[in-house]
């Protein structure tokens, strides 16, 4: 995990990280400026600091064991340094993938999308997460590792220098790619922890730790400016990234999602329907429905493990508010579930969806007379049914 970064360059990295945690608004707009493609920000930043966390765990593992309570773990050499690798290799994977999801929402926030800016949030954003990895060389220290949610600031703070997105957005913005970013953290947890069981290392450890420390207990988790959400939610969610990950669950099929689409709603008759498939990871079945000059479409997505983010940010309660002399933006959370809803009295077309049993997105989008209609055509599809098909 050596870069083989020279010392002119370790100093680089040392001012950069150095400027991004102490001074980050006035960073972000030098780092905008800059035309470093991804891959020199790869190795010139992001995987010396993507390092410190693994190595550090390794060798604290090695020197002082893993401890709770009375038990003190001590990992063998080969599953320590499997697990290192294997966190810093998914780390890198993870920085690549959370730049595609912020790249992809900016728009959805009145921002702009930029595949490298978007890189560069991620990537220079990850500062301080990467750091607190530093705590890792003493186990007993590894509390300290919750400075690394620093990162949230650092990510919020350039997103509007990064991706454009408004001011009014920014948080919410911020907190809808953090919960992308633990349904990640969990997905690479898992990976990392089936890798090692896979090759006959540490599971025994795993087990004991984990009766140590009563991971029966419910835990609460309050994030400061998001809100707060038990433990046994989380776990829901990675069960449920887990069941569809391994294929234990199987997203609707392509006729049951035609089926769920009406002939007609209201004065609207259907006039197309299609559907797709994404594997395990996914499937969607769409109409469109016109009536005079209004058209929408309606649209059921089984969105399988990505489910499990809506569901997560519906327990944190995710809102957010937007009006203006043409209209409204709105984000709720009903019922532990997002709701979104947008219209624009001017052209008379708008939005409105909402996430069902955690796994399903209801999606009613186009023109119609009146946001009223696009909510009836949400509601047509029986709710019931979906929830049956997520048990």
């Amino acid at each position: 995990m050596n870069a083989g970064i020279e010392p002119a360059g370790i100093q680089s990295i040392v001012d950069r990280a150095k400027a991004i945690i102490l001074k980050p608004k006035d960073e972000w707009p030098k780092i905008a400026s800059e035309t470093k493609s991804q891959g020199e920000i790869l190795t010139g930043y992001v995987l010396p600091l993507a390092a410190i966390g693994p190595v550090a765990t390794f060798i604290g593992g090695q020197v002082f064991g893993h401890g709770a309570l009375f038990v003190t773990i001590r990992p063998s050499l080969m599953s320590g340094l499997t697990t290192a690798v294997m966190s810093f290799v998914l780390f890198i994977v993870g920085v690549f993938v959370l730049s595609l999801i912020a790249d992809f929402l900016a728009p959805k926030f009145g921002g702009q999308s930029n595949r490298l800016n978007a890189f560069k949030l991620v990537a220079y954003g990850a500062t301080a997460t990467c750091l607190a990895g530093i705590f890792g060389l003493v186990p007993a220290l590894g509390v300290f590792g919750l400075l690394g949610l620093y990162s949230i600031y650092l990510f919020y703070t350039g997103a509007g220098p990064m991706m454009a997105v408004p001011e009014n957005q920014q948080v919410a913005f911020t907190a809808v790619t953090f919960v992308c970013a633990i349904v990640l953290n969990i997905l690479v947890g898992f990976v990392v922890a089936a890798f090692v069981a896979m090759v006959g290392l540490g599971a025994i450890g795993a087990d004991a730790i984990r009766d140590a420390t009563g991971a029966n207990d419910e835990v609460e988790i309050n994030i400061p400016g998001m809100g707060r959400i038990e433990s046994g939610e989380v776990e829901k969610m990675q069960q449920q990234v887990e069941d569809a990950v391994s294929g234990k669950t199987k997203p609707l099929g392509l006729d049951e999602l035609k089926q769920l689409m009406p002939d007609s709603i209201g004065s609207y008759e259907r006039v197309a329907i299609q559907a797709t498939s994404a594997g395990n990871f996914g499937s969607s079945g769409e109409g469109t429905y016109r009536s005079g000059d209004n058209q929408f479409t309606l649209k059921v997505t089984d969105m399988s493990a990505v489910g499990a983010i809506a569901g997560i940010a519906g327990a944190f309660g995710v809102e957010q508010d937007r009006e203006d002399e043409n209209g409204y933006e709105r984000t709720r959370t009903i019922g532990g579930q997002l709701q979104t809803e947008k219209w624009n009295d001017t052209s008379r077309r708008g939005k409105f969806g909402k996430v069902v049993a955690s796994r399903f997105m209801i999606e009613a989008d186009g023109s119609a007379e009146s946001i009223d209609q696009l909510k009836a055509a949400v509601n047509s599809i029986d709710e019931g049914d979906l929830k049956d098909a997520a048990e």
